[in-house]
């Protein structure tokens, strides 16, 4: 993946550069665990402990994250992570676009 673009209708934006940072921070971690992440269990026990135990995706692979905020009047909402959800989703919807293979388990891997 190369780019993606974020359309984001969080309220008035209070602080453009933070909330910019959260929703880029967001996708690439929604994108680790779309990709990479899963949790194993060997002779009846998780083998993975903490964060460290699970790939993210590095800054020099990450994409370029786009993000363009919705003029909005309504009161500053929250932006802990929305950039999180959507994004396994639409690499899915990706893959089947370019492929025709439905993908429809985390981490995403093709057939």
């Amino acid at each position: 993946m190369h780019q993606v673009h974020a359309a984001v209708d969080c309220g008035l934006v209070v602080n453009p550069d933070q909330a910019l940072a959260q929703i880029q921070g967001g996708i690439v971690f929604g994108l680790s665990a779309a990709l990479f992440q899963e949790i194993t269990v060997r002779n009846g026990a998780v083998e993975q402990r903490s964060f460290p135990d699970f790939r993210m995706v590095q800054l020099a692979n990450a994409p370029r994250v786009d993000v363009e905020f919705m003029d909005s009047n309504a009161p500053p909402g929250g932006l802990g992570e929305p950039g999180v959800p959507p994004i396994a989703p639409a690499v899915a919807n990706a893959v089947f676009a370019l492929t025709g293979q439905r993908l429809r388990t985390l981490p995403l891997r093709l057939a």
